[in-house]
């Protein structure tokens, strides 16, 4: 304290006063500007992924839309950054319930793929938010839908689920065009079923140019029946096809019933010209047995061989070919007779 001594220890004064440490201001002045700047070009940096839109807003005003992939700069504290995806998104719409033109309930459950296109507008209407264009996508699906089976059948719709094909349809129709076949006495009328994408695209509205944004593709994952229609739709399906089967089956049996009758009536035919034909041939060979029998009886010495030969025929047959004893008791004009006679 002032006006007073200092003194050691042995009780000798001090008179040398105690010097402070000396701050270095300067060095921690400049950390802290090197600090402010580097935290002031960091704030600057804008870096743009290729999967995004960066926009870049001056009192929520959008100024400008950075696009391409890579490093630019902003006004610190003054500029902020929103991101948009750039890339294609996927939206699992929820099922829902629609009527066929055929009052049949069916449970579409589908998905959208979609992307935005316009960043600025898609920030102006829809805020930039993707939860509020998923949104949007929602009732416009849904609307396209409702408003595609709606004037399908249930048939129809479950075959243009499968895509789009053609299919031939046979029948009496007054609306056939020239272009239509006629085989054995019926119509046939090709008929091209587009696929059901195909159908809820034609009617979704242009969004391009409202919110921004495309809607690529809808695509319907899974149809379905309401579980309580469910069991008399299938007892329904289920008759219907044993009814094609039956008509499958008398028809399979009338076709074989035709090519029984018929290979039987060849065969028929066949016998009887085989037949025919076999007693042509026999009567042929009588014919000619007779006219050699004539000629043999018209020579004199061919007459008694073939008679010597007839006669031990005769012989061989009387005998037969039992065992035992057996006697001939023959007449003096017998032929038979004529053997042991000599006369041949």
């Amino acid at each position: 304290m002032p006006g007073m001594e200092h003194f050691s220890s042995d009780g000798k004064s001090m008179d040398k006063k105690i010097k402070a440490p000396k701050f270095k201001g300067k060095s921690v002045g400049l950390g802290i500007v090197a600090f402010v700047v580097i935290m002031i070009l960091c704030s600057s940096i804008v870096v743009t992924h290729q999967d995004e839109y960066k926009l870049i807003r001056q009192f929520g005003k959008v100024q400008r839309i950075i696009s391409t992939p890579g490093v630019s700069l902003k006004i610190p504290m003054i500029e902020t950054v929103d991101v948009i995806p750039n890339q294609i998104l996927l939206y699992d719409l929820k099922p829902s319930d629609v009527i066929t033109a055929d009052k049949k309930t069916m449970i579409v459950d589908s998905y959208v793929l979609w992307r935005v296109t316009d960043p600025l507008k898609f920030a102006q209407t829809l805020s930039g938010s993707v939860g509020s264009a998923e949104g949007r996508i929602d009732n416009i699906v849904y609307n396209a839908t409702k408003n595609t089976i709606s004037n399908m059948t249930q048939d129809a719709v479950i075959l243009s689920r499968d895509g789009k094909m053609t299919i031939t349809v046979t029948g009496e129709d007054n609306d056939v065009q020239s272009n239509d076949l006629d085989v054995s006495g019926e119509t046939q009328k090709v008929v091209e079923i587009t696929s059901l994408t195909e159908e809820i695209m034609a009617h979704i509205n242009k969004v391009e140019s409202q919110y921004g944004i495309e809607i690529i593709t809808v695509d319907v994952k899974k149809l379905d029946l309401p579980d309580d229609n469910k069991q008399a739709v299938y007892t329904r399906m289920i008759s219907e096809r044993e009814n094609i089967a039956a008509q499958y089956t008398a028809e399979g049996q009338s076709q074989a019933q035709i090519i029984e009758n018929t290979t039987n009536k060849e065969v028929s035919i066949m016998m009887s010209e085989a037949k025919a034909k076999a007693e042509i041939t026999k009567a042929e060979g009588e014919a000619e047995y007779m006219r050699i029998l004539s000629d043999a009886y018209s020579d004199e010495d061919k007459a008694d061989f073939y008679s010597f030969v007839r006669a031990l025929d005769a012989l061989k047959a009387s005998m037969g070919s039992g065992e035992g004893d057996k006697t001939i008791i023959l007449t003096e004009d017998s032929p038979i007779t004529g053997i042991f006679y000599g006369e041949y």
